[in-house]
């Protein structure tokens, strides 16, 4: 049997794995490491996020007419509307339920606006596209700059073998302990012109633990530059990703300015109609209050016989109808202010009322404008109009780059290293011991059949781009022109119900007057009394029909500009003249 002789057999206790100068390197690395890994705190890279996209968003809003100059991402915690005037009159229309708004605080249409413009789930998730369109951007410049990097590593080695001595015929067990560390960094940089340069510095350390040798170092400067000479080069090829992320943002500022037109629209438009639901409450309820005294007139007429019992019980049905119709118009009325409490973001406990003056405020003003003229305006001024212009432009480019790709491979790569002399102790790369090489690389254009397809690919899709763009611009043309025939409508729908109202009130009062002279039918009377009721319905649903439509018209002619805090100034033609 063979006899085993371990060469690490001592009496004296075996070296610890890092001891001495290996020990304040392994230290110094775990202090780097745990800086570099502990250092930036997730606080900081936000803080950092939202100083550049707030940058790159404020760099670009002067190319956008009416962008909110004040864009930021700020989340505002739901207020409590403790400033706001208090709602303290029962109103006995709504019966019952008028008790729960009492205390309720009373909200403006331009309140309104305001808290739909800081609450509203839609309108902040509308900021935050366009936020991330700006981190998009963010990225993509960043890869147009020099990109660093860098990293460090450490190990351990014990390592242990039987080698069999010839001349002893014993085999001995020798152990190898070593300590390696390794560390790099260098930057990748590409070009605008389609070029490429990478860089990168390294050293490695070796240390054998096992006899206490000294260190033995080796490092290395690398750089290498590769420049595309047909396919991928030139500037416009180069950067079409940045650019492409430079216009995206562009058109999300557009998109979102116009987002803000039309979120202003749908806001007063819902305001409104929150103020009509609860007038029809109001006017349903005095049609019904007048039905009971009608009842009760003949009630008394029919116990003396000048009523017929079959036209009592009719009116009696009518006055459960009008009942009906009374208490379903409540709910509707309710429905909606809780709907319109989800419109400005609050808390479906939040107990608000609108301000029934504004719909005593609301006057019909109506535009001095021709249908010509507006939309000649429009084709100025529309934003989502330049929108879909510039998108044509993104097309045709395209065709360019497809193009491009149809071409042969031709790279020139130049590449050079300086490396250290063999030796202990830290080395640092000796020109000396350098080299360099250079190098053309040629693919010829043999099989191109996917870049062949995506060049045609790319002339259908700027062929549908233009039928697109066109169809933009009639069906802009059409709802402009429509928009304008509507204010027509409305306005005419608003003249002829100030009209019904009018007769409508002369023939209730006339068939009141009959009943008290015993003539005419009670049935007529509910009918004066019905059509009283819709004809006031109708003069206030025109009123607002014609209000919303104005402001629709106006954006939809890209002159509705928006403030800071929501609120809307229209410009008249004149102004724009």
């Amino acid at each position: 049997m063979r006899k085993l002789l371990s060469t690490n057999r001592q009496s004296t206790p075996q070296p610890s794995p890092v001891r001495g100068g290996s020990r304040e390197i392994f230290c110094t690395f775990v202090l780097l490491a745990g800086t570099f890994l502990s250092g930036c705190s997730t606080k900081h890279y936000e803080v950092s996020t939202n100083r550049e996209a707030a940058s790159l968003i404020a760099e670009k809003t002067p190319l956008v007419a009416n962008m909110d100059a004040d864009f930021n991402l700020e989340q505002l915690d739901p207020t409590d509307l403790v400033d706001l005037p208090k709602h303290e009159v029962l109103d006995n229309f709504l019966g019952a339920t008028g008790q729960s708004e009492l205390g309720a605080s009373i909200v403006s249409l331009e309140k309104a606006v305001e808290l739909a413009t800081q609450y509203n789930r839609n309108y902040l998730s509308q900021k935050e596209d366009l936020y991330l369109q700006a981190l998009d951007l963010s990225l993509a410049r960043f890869q147009y700059t020099p990109i660093f990097g860098g990293g460090a590593d450490i190990s351990y080695n014990d390592r242990q073998r039987i080698a069999e001595n010839t001349a002893s015929g014993v085999d001995e067990i020798t152990r190898e302990k070593t300590v390696n560390s390794n560390a790099g960094v260098g930057f990748n940089w590409l070009l605008r012109t389609g070029g490429r340069i990478a860089t990168d510095f390294s050293t490695d350390f070796i240390r054998f633990v096992s006899n206490d040798s000294g260190w033995a170092t080796s490092s290395a400067l690398g750089a290498t530059f590769t420049q595309p000479l047909l396919r991928g080069a030139g500037y416009r090829i180069a950067i079409e990703n940045l650019t492409q992320a430079e216009r995206d943002l562009l058109y999300a500022l557009r998109n979102f300015t116009r987002f803000r037109k039309e979120f202003t629209v749908d806001i007063v438009a819902n305001y409104y109609q929150v103020l009509q639901n609860k007038d029809r409450v109001s006017n349903a309820y005095k049609g019904y209050e007048s039905f009971k005294v009608s009842v009760e007139r003949e009630q008394a007429r029919a116990a003396e016989g000048e009523t017929p019992l079959s036209e009592l019980n009719r009116l009696k049905e009518s006055l459960l109808s009008t009942e009906q119709g009374w208490i379903s118009a409540i709910r509707n009325y309710q429905l909606s202010r809780d709907r319109f409490k989800i419109d400005l973001g609050l808390s479906m406990d939040t107990s608000i009322i609108l301000d029934e003056s504004e719909l005593d405020n609301l006057k019909i003003h109506h535009p001095s404008i021709t249908a010509s003229q507006a939309i000649k305006t429009a084709l100025e001024t529309r934003l989502d109009l330049d929108t879909v212009r510039d998108r044509l432009q993104d097309v045709e480019r395209r065709i360019r780059i497809a193009a491009d790709g149809l071409q042969a491979d031709l790279d020139l790569t130049i590449s050079g290293n300086v490396s250290s002399r063999p030796g202990s102790g830290f080395q640092l790369p000796d020109l000396d011991q350098r080299s360099w090489t250079a190098s053309l690389g040629l693919d010829l254009p043999i099989n191109r059949k996917r870049e062949r397809n995506n060049y045609r690919s790319a002339l259908i899709a700027f062929d549908r781009a233009q039928r697109q763009y066109e169809q933009f611009v009639d069906q802009m043309k059409l709802d402009i022109q429509d928009g304008w025939r509507n204010l027509e409508q409305r306005q005419r729908e608003f003249e002829i119900s100030e009209v019904r109202v009018e007769l409508s009130q002369n023939r209730r009062e006339e068939e009141l007057l009959k009943r008290e002279l015993g003539l005419g039918l009670a049935l007529d009377l509910v009918d004066a009394q019905n059509d009283l009721i819709n004809s006031q319905n109708q003069r206030t649903s025109a009123l607002i029909s014609h209000t919303v439509a104005r402001l629709g018209f106006w954006r939809d002619m890209g002159i509705l500009f928006i403030k800071e805090n929501g609120q809307w100034e229209e410009l008249g033609f004149e102004t724009l003249e």
